[in-house]
């Protein structure tokens, strides 16, 4: 289903954005926005006035200090909400409010109640709303879940994810949880638990492990989580900014005939009884899937094809990541009662 940003989306021309944060994030997606047609960045908007000016100026747009000046200033058809979590809500129904299409970077919002509650306003105001989570929009990624849906791997048995490295995460706002609401878990792991739910469909259950705290960080800093889909099929993610495994991929999926690797570099497959294996994809390239995003996100808006990401996943990767924190605070498996819908995580029974 399309819905339409609320300044003209249905016309020829590229949708206009505006960009709010001029962080890392932000600088990445710039280079998605570089020749496009479908989109061109009109603003950016950041409270640090000289951030905000030196990526407009790279960009050929406006400045702002903040997101309400640029949204009264600049006629927009969407924007792209590139700021810590905490302020993803704010920012999010206010432009919805305003009619205006929003792709928000992940998590949407730092609890399932809130999530649901800015989703519900995008429904009402009848503009597109969702969560940019990059990997999905990964071409190895794409790749792999076909080779899975084509059934020559049989059936999943286990699926591995490792988002690890070393970095210093002092200071960070990722490590402040008043404005990042955790640390590794809900950083990372936001992007391990969509990838779980693309291929696996619906998480029931989780159970989270906190490593060792190396960098002292108020927040967790290295995370084993554990999850089991409605299915049967159990994940297992790593999770770190404190140490590095140093492995070429970062998804490996195992089902009785066959295995499915996707790496940094290069990504391949392997069916049972064969010694070899097939290349399917080159690796990672980050602006390709920040590129892909911002295109099927304007597609969708223009009412053309569906989002990858849909609001309703956007909250289920809320839901699944409050129970992780649930587990990881009470040191139980957590059921994931009702993703994308009304409810709250249970307590499995011991």
């Amino acid at each position: 289903m399309g819905v339409n940003g609320g300044n003209g989306s249905n016309g020829a021309g590229p949708l206009a954005f505006g960009l709010v944060g001029a962080g890392a994030i932000a600088q990445a997606y710039s280079q998605a926005f570089r020749g496009m047609g479908a989109a061109r960045v009109a603003a950016v908007a950041d409270p640090r006035p000289a951030a905000a000016r030196a990526l407009a100026e790279e960009l050929g747009c406006a400045a702002f200090a903040s997101h309400r000046e640029m949204a009264e200033r600049v006629r927009l058809d969407a924007v792209l909400v590139c700021t810590p979590p905490a302020s993803h809500a704010e920012i999010c129904l206010d432009f919805v409010a305003r009619g205006v299409a929003a792709l928000c970077e992940k998590p949407l919002a730092l609890d399932a109640a809130c999530a649901r509650r800015m989703v519900a306003a995008a429904e009402e105001a009848g503009v597109a709303l969702t969560m940019a989570s990059k990997f999905r929009y990964v071409d190895d990624v794409r790749r792999a879940k076909s080779i899975v849906a084509s059934g020559i791997l049989g059936e999943i048995v286990l699926f591995e994810n490792s988002f690890t490295a070393r970095v210093d995460m002092a200071q960070r706002w990722n490590s402040q949880p008043r404005i990042s609401g955790g640390g590794v878990l809900i950083d990372n792991g936001t992007h391990s638990v969509d990838l779980v739910r693309y291929f696996l469909g619906p998480i029931a259950e989780v159970n989270a492990v906190e490593g060792k705290n190396v960098q002292r960080l108020p927040v967790e800093d290295t995370v084993r989580l554990f999850m089991r889909s409605a299915d049967g099929v159990m994940a297992s993610i790593d999770l770190s900014w404190s140490l590095s495994k140093e492995l070429p991929g970062y998804l490996d999926i195992y089902g009785s005939h066959g295995t499915v690797r996707v790496g940094w570099k290069e990504s391949r497959y392997r069916q049972a009884g064969s010694s070899d294996w097939v290349v399917f994809g080159s690796g990672y390239d980050k602006v390709q899937a920040l590129r892909s995003q911002l295109e099927n996100f304007c597609a969708a808006v223009r009412g053309r094809e569906p989002l990858l990401i849909a609001a309703e996943d956007a909250i289920a990767s809320v839901e699944v990541i409050e129970a992780a924190y649930a587990s990881l605070r009470d040191s139980h498996w957590m059921r994931v009662e009702h993703q994308a819908a009304a409810g709250d995580a249970g307590e499995l029974p011991s």
